[in-house]
Order: C-alpha cells, then structure tokens, then sequence
C-alpha cells in the first residue's frame, strides 16, 4: 500500500531499535509525562465539576432562581399579580411567601431564624424542600394548626423532636398592662428536612403555613413577595430586567446571582486557572521531545545525508521527523485519555476504599459541603485537554525537524 515517504521514514524510525538507550529513555519519559499530565488535568477538572454540581444542587434546590418583593415590605392583591407572572413565557410556577426574621426558644435553648410561611403545594413548584424531608412531610402544615418543619441543624440546637411545642418570638411588640412584650406563639415540630451542610439552609431556616405567618407577623392578607421558577436558571438576570420593565417600579426583585452568584464565578475561576497550571505538567513533558528529537536527529545525521543525496527535500526530512515525534506526542496522548478517564470514573469508589481502609476522613461536609469526593466528567474539558497536549506536542516538534532539514549532506559524510 502507498505511504507517503515522510511517513514511511518515521514510523519505520519509531518502530526500530534504536542503538542510543538514552534516546529512547527519554522518549518513554515525554510519553509518560503527558500521560501522566493529562490523567491528573482531567480528575482533577472532573472533581471540580463534581463539586460544582454539588454546589448547584444545594442552592438551587433551596433558593427560588427569582424573587419578587416590594419596597414597601409587603405585596397586597397578589393573586392578581401571580396569574399575570404566569402568563410571561419563561415563568412556570410562581409560589407566595411571607418571611421574617425570629427567634426560636425550646428547653432552654434560643436559635435566630428566618421563617418563611409557604403553601405547601405551591412551594413545591420553586423549591425542592418537600423532597428534602427528612421526618415528617411539608404537605403537614396545614393553616390554623400551626406547625413547624424546622432544619435539621436547627432542630438539634434546639433539641427539639417531632411533636414538640417550640416557641416563635418575633420582634412585633403588643402592648399590655405590664407594659410592651415580645409577640410569641407556639408552634408543633411537624417536620425536619436536610438541605445539606454548606450554605446554613438546615441551621436558619424554619417553614410554617402562609396562613399562620401572615397571622403571626401582622400582615392580615398581605404576603412578603412571590419566588418565581423559570425553564433555565442562568437566564435569571434576563428575566429579572424584563419583569422590571413591565411591573410597577416599586416592585424590587433580585435572583439566586445576587446571593450566590460571586460564589460560583469564584469556583469557575478556580477551575480557570487550574486547567492552565496543571496544563505546565503536559508542556513540560510535550517539550522533552525537544531535547528526543535533537538526540534523534544527531544520532540520524548519516541517513539524512544519504536520504538528501537521493533526493530527499528539505521539507521531507523535516515531515519525517514531525511524524517521528508527534506519534510520541498521540501516544502519550490516548495513554493520558484512557488513564484519565479510568481515574476520573472511578475516584469516589478509590478514595472512598482508601477511607474505609486506613480509617480516616478526607472530606468534611462542614467544610467541603459533601462528605464524599464527588466526580463529574464534562465531554468539553476531556476535549480541550486533549487538544492541547496534541498542539503542545506538534509545537515541540518544529525545531528539532527545522534543524534536521537544514542537514549539509555534505559535511555529514566527509568523515563517514
């Protein structure tokens, strides 16, 4: 079968023995190093991915993509405002709320919250707390009972179980004979979910039925504002402006990027500037094949002469050695892919093993939001990574395959 000469010469050179042992350490060296290089590039990009995923599940599973409020701390009528949100393309559920800042008191123990009255079946729309339950159902807050679901860390700090009677303070004050006094009332432990460590979700926040709120905060029948869901979560800002240029001006209204949205271009940044750091690992074993290919192409002095004398053009013998050198470079290249994806498909079940072993914890969900090392590998990254061990390799190759096609055939055999 027709091969090119350029291609013929430098598979036949990869593929012999060759008399120089050094040599071919040194390129067993490039290929294991850009292995190496891109099996840690892509568990280490697929751990971050796994975190991010994490992350985004925590908060979008708790904090509605928008919400809409007033400036004057209440909404009234809202029944009409709800439908005519329903109507906007981008909008699938909205769901009312009342909020307010409380403190908890049971056996002795006090806990600041923010509580939150909700209708269990519209909440359900924005929020994903009924699948979080981890005792008790949401749906158990029905209006004129008035019962609580508390987080699960609040619920420890307060020692409180299932039926117990905690009690609500609020900073509204009524005016009795002994003078002003908190307003409280207590409220049955009816349910307890588990959002997950991270974000406070489980240590600050309580649910009681939108009923009961507005009863306990004084708002009669007015609400605090209206969360919003939407078909894609990252075009909340889009959203937002627009429902602000069609709503009244006194409507304030803010998404899940104005809370936590510094948060996540910080971990995008941090995966950024990873990608790029481990990146030196494969340029540095990529451009060892300078040094192979100088070797090579001194040690080839001879056999360029006579393949010059042939006919050879320069052009050829610099090909020849770009095939030379960038097989070394692709070689590395799927050893790094295969090995890659291997690790990254499989570090949580690994570290998980080395744990259950040697008896010890590497990750705490107090600190790391998870207690696992989650893994998500992004067909993208794989890509990019790939693409620039090859790039990195090719480049490595010009120089030393410059030099060897600018070979005096001449003054390489006057000694021979």
């Amino acid at each position: 079968m027709f091969k090119p000469a350029a291609l013929f010469i430098g598979l036949r050179y990869t593929r012999a023995k060759r008399r120089n042992h050094f040599i071919s350490f040194i390129s067993a060296i490039s290929i294991i190093g850009i292995a190496l290089g891109m099996t840690v590039l892509i568990t280490v990009l697929s751990v971050m991915n796994g975190f991010d995923r994490e992350i985004k599940n925590r908060v979008f599973s708790m904090v509605p993509p928008i919400t809409l409020s007033s400036d004057t701390g209440y909404v009234s009528g809202w029944q009409p405002l709800q439908k005519t949100l329903m109507q906007v393309p981008t909008v699938t559920a909205a769901a009312p709320f009342v909020t307010g800042e409380i403190l908890l008191n049971y056996s002795g123990s006090t806990q600041p919250s923010i509580l939150f009255g909700v209708l269990p079946d519209e909440e359900k729309t924005v929020s994903q707390v009924a699948n979080k339950m981890v005792q008790g159902q949401l749906n158990n807050l029905q209006a004129g009972k008035f019962g609580i679901v508390l987080g699960e860390d609040l619920a420890n700090r307060l020692f409180a179980k299932m039926g117990d009677k905690v009690t609500v303070i609020t900073p509204q004050v009524s005016m009795s004979p002994v003078g002003i006094i908190p307003r409280y009332k207590q409220f049955t432990v009816v349910g307890i979910f588990r959002a997950g460590s991270g974000f406070g979700f489980d240590r600050g926040i309580g649910f009681i039925q939108l009923n009961d709120a507005q009863k306990l905060l004084g708002l009669g029948s007015n609400i605090s504002g209206l969360h919003l869901n939407i078909q894609d979560v990252f075009a909340a800002q889009q959203v937002a402006h627009r429902l602000a240029s069609e709503l009244t001006p006194n409507v304030s209204i803010t998404t899940w990027a104005d809370q936590f949205g510094e948060f996540f271009h910080a971990v995008q940044l941090e995966k950024t500037m990873m990608f790029f750091i481990l990146l030196l690992i494969i340029a540095v074993a990529a451009f060892n094949l300078v040094s192979t290919l100088i070797m090579i192409v001194s040690e080839k002095e001879s056999d360029i002469a006579i393949l010059r004398t042939f006919g050879a053009t320069p052009r050829m013998i610099m090909m020849t050695f770009m095939v030379q050198g960038g097989l070394v470079g692709l070689l590395g290249t799927l050893l790094g892919l295969l090995g890659g994806l291997s690790l990254a498909s499989n570090v949580t079940d690994i570290v998980n093993w080395i744990e259950h072993v040697f008896h010890v914890q590497f990750l705490s969900s107090n600190v790391y939001f998870v207690n696992y090392l989650p893994s998500k590998i992004e067909a993208g990254d794989v890509i990019k990574i790939s693409a620039a061990a090859l790039i990195l390799s090719f480049l490595a190759t010009i120089y030393p395959a410059w030099r060897a096609s600018k070979t005096d055939p001449v003054e390489s055999l006057r000694y021979e």
